[in-house]
């Protein structure tokens, strides 16, 4: 059962959260598409992304999740991928994207359940960024 997990790079790998996230409830809305975009975008950590390879990646994401076991499969790169300096970043543009559309779903809580247990996040850490998402996207 020793199986070698399959490596991606880093850019990938975050990737492949905020998809899954979105996935995961089979239903991509648009916020959650365009949050995906904007963080590509914006973000410091993506300035090197080729990112004409945004759709190519989503694609390879979705992929590995319809394989066997495909959420743990998922994880398992996401996971391996990542330096752990960049754990609380992934768990962060999940729930950012999560929260796009004003609306968590239980199979969206669920997936960051699991992605904060294999990332073994601390519960402060966990809170904290919890909490600047509410706060960034709360409507009056």
């Amino acid at each position: 059962m020793n199986q070698t997990v399959k490596t991606v790079p880093h850019h990938d790998a975050l990737i492949y959260a905020m998809v899954t996230i979105s996935a995961v409830d089979r239903s991509m809305t648009d916020r959650e598409l365009k949050t995906i975009g904007d963080i590509v975008q914006t973000l410091p950590i993506f300035a090197d992304f080729d990112h004409e390879k945004l759709v190519d990646t989503a694609e390879a994401c979705g992929a590995l999740m319809q394989g066997e076991d495909g959420l743990q499969a998922v994880l398992n790169v996401i996971a391996s991928s990542l330096p752990p300096k960049l754990y609380e970043t992934v768990y962060a543009l999940a729930v950012d994207v999560a929260a796009a559309d004003l609306h968590v779903e239980q199979e969206e809580l669920r997936f960051l359940q699991l992605l904060r247990d294999r990332l073994n996040l601390e519960k402060l850490v966990i809170a904290a960024i919890e909490r600047g998402a509410r706060a960034r996207h709360a409507v009056a």
